[in-house]
């Protein structure tokens, strides 16, 4: 049998089913394109109709802190395709949400929130493992499907449902079938290459991680972007505070998927030529500045695009600054550990559009939340990473 290593040809193999399994399990960011189909098919509020999208940001990184560890136990195909069952059965029953919406919200929230959980680990940890002297940019790449995708899903679900007649109970059931299929298919091409030593991967403990203060301060700023993101992403189609304009949200939609994926690839190539610090800085500056920006530009439809534009191109950033910074400070073999752990950020982040959603159903505004995250990324941009480039100094290049 022929010994699998980093220089492997095999390894171009694994990347791109990591590129195509991640272009499945993104579709959740595409959520914005569903949000009026779904108040006009169920009369529920903006808040309630975004509990799918916040359940799948609980469940997504809960499952993370546990798939993390199981990973180097049960190998990276089990997870792979095992989380790919989960995720294409969990939009499958979704689009059962015709008769019962909590249908949608066990579907895409519950069982896809688990099986994204199971599957997103395996392409960033494969990719860094196979390509360990470029981690920022192929973590770019394999994360820029889980941008990218949600470019796809969203264009061929807004047209489904405003120009063919589709509901979005019927879309969810065809991308469940699409997902299944080739989200399973790609897992059972996933695999570590034979470590050089010949020793097998190793587990961290949680104390190995949590009482390093490194560790805390990511999970600080991962945080922060996140509130920002989700809030964004959740709520595009919303945010555009001019005449009705239904185009201009889905193309904003589009938009904000395809330079989320532009942005996992420029800023991993970015991150391997700077500090850690210097790059989180630079990109939640990034975020608030345009935050701030959004209280003018939101008023027009081009605004909107070039909004979702950048934003999206942002947000992408962070992510990938995060889990390469997971696999600069800690070892490949463990980058699957960690940055499941830093992900838990997700889960209070989540919670984001709901509140944001509040505020707009009694003020008829996004102005508030967008003023008090923008100013939250801005100060946190500056006093965390500053902890962070004091804190890795010496040991970060």
């Amino acid at each position: 049998m022929t010994e699998m290593t980093p220089t492997s040809a095999r390894r171009y193999v694994v990347l791109a089913a990591a590129v195509l399994m991640q272009l499945c399990l993104g579709a959740t960011y595409s959520w914005s394109v569903y949000v009026d189909s779904l108040q006009s098919l169920t009369g529920l509020s903006l808040d309630r109709i975004h509990i799918p999208f916040t359940v799948f940001y609980l469940v997504f990184p809960a499952t993370l802190l546990v798939s993390g560890v199981l990973l180097n136990r049960l190998g990276p195909r089990v997870c792979a395709v095992g989380g790919g069952i989960l995720f294409g059965g969990g939009w499958l029953v979704a689009g059962l949400g015709s008769h019962h919406f909590l249908f949608t919200v066990l579907g895409i929230g519950l069982l896809g929130g688990i099986g994204a959980g199971f599957g997103y680990l395996v392409p960033l940890a494969a990719g860094v493992m196979w390509f360990p002297r470029h981690k920022g940019f192929v973590t770019g790449i394999t994360m820029a499907g889980f941008g990218g995708g949600a470019a796809l899903v969203s264009q061929i679900a807004g047209r489904l449902i405003a120009n063919h007649g589709w509901t979005t109970f019927h879309a969810f059931q065809l991308f469940g079938a699409v997902f299944f299929l080739v989200v399973v298919t790609a897992g059972m091409f996933m695999r570590f290459p034979q470590p050089v030593s010949g020793t097998p991967h190793q587990t961290l403990s949680f104390s190995e991680v949590f009482h390093r203060r490194l560790f805390w301060l990511l999970y600080a700023t991962m945080f922060t972007g996140l509130v920002a993101g989700f809030m964004v992403n959740a709520n595009m189609t919303k945010l555009y505070t001019g005449p009705e304009n239904i185009e201009a949200g889905i193309l904003a939609v589009s938009a904000f998927a395809i330079t989320n994926a532009v942005g996992r690839l420029t800023w991993g190539y970015i991150f391997d030529r700077i500090k850690t610090s210097t790059a989180i800085r630079l990109n939640l500056l990034s975020q608030g500045l345009l935050l701030l920006a959004g209280l003018w530009i939101l008023r027009f439809p081009v605004g909107l695009v070039v909004f979702a534009l950048l934003a999206g191109f942002n947000y992408g950033g962070l992510l990938v600054i995060h889990a390469s910074s997971s696999a600069r400070h800690w070892e490949g073999q463990h980058v699957g550990q960690v940055y499941g752990w830093l992900s838990s950020s997700n889960i209070p982040a989540a919670l984001s559009p709901i509140a944001a959603g509040w505020v707009h159903n009694r003020t008829q505004t996004f102005s508030g939340p967008l003023l008090v995250v923008s100013l939250a990324l801005i100060l946190v941009g500056l006093f965390f990473s500053f902890r962070i480039e004091k804190h890795v100094s010496g040991t970060d290049h």
